[in-house]
């Protein structure tokens, strides 16, 4: 069953608790939480304290994308303020120090890949993650079109022996779910598909079923 993780930043900024019931109570799976520093990529999004206060109300799987320069300063921070899983850039500093340190703190470990990062560039690394997650827009913004020539990456990965999740973040919809599920991803990251949806709960229920 391929899960479905829903993309806060496409979330009501004013009532982030309310929307984040709203998605569980539809049958998503995550939480999905992208973390911007306005350097590693043009904008600004949510700090520690925002998972913090999410995670005392609502009872949830936090997954936590780290767009940051430098994400090895901050995985405490997001360990303690509620992640149970947090995803780093491979082309961040520290990437290795910080798929470590996530690690000795007890949560699942990601990486990411922008598009223009490949496959074999993270091979070596395969061992030391639990899920990699494939960007199919260049990140920094939601509402984006899919990169159909990403699609690729997924098979690429595990034609290169990884046996983890993959997610996807990046312009999914109902209409394209079904090609990245048997390119091989486990996970479809949605925030505007799935909140300006008229049926958000149906496509939940669609995602689950797509295998």
């Amino acid at each position: 069953m391929s899960k479905l993780a829903v993309s806060m930043l496409a979330a009501d900024a004013l009532r982030l608790g309310r929307d984040a019931r709203f998605a569980l109570d539809a049958g998503c799976d995550y939480l999905h939480l992208d973390i911007m520093d306005g350097v590693f990529v043009p904008n600004l999004s949510f700090g520690p304290h925002i998972l913090a206060s999410l995670s005392r109300e609502v009872d949830a799987v936090y997954d936590v994308h780290l767009m940051l320069t430098d994400p090895l300063p901050y995985i405490d921070v997001f360990t303690r303020s509620g992640a149970d899983l947090i995803t780093v850039h491979v082309e961040a500093e520290h990437f290795e120090q910080s798929i470590s340190r996530i690690r000795h703190a007890g949560l699942r470990a990601g990486a990411a890949l922008k598009p223009k990062t490949l496959p074999k560039d993270i091979s070596r690394f395969f061992s030391a993650l639990d899920i990699i997650l494939v960007m199919t827009v260049e990140p920094g913004f939601g509402g984006q079109t899919l990169m159909e020539d990403q699609i690729h990456k997924i098979r690429d990965l595990r034609n290169l022996g990884f046996q983890g999740e993959i997610e996807v973040d990046g312009g999914i919809s109902p209409e394209n779910a079904a090609s990245l599920v048997k390119a091989g991803a486990d996970t479809l990251v949605m925030g505007t598909s799935f909140f300006m949806a008229k049926d958000p709960k149906g496509i939940a229920d669609k995602v689950h079923k797509l295998a």
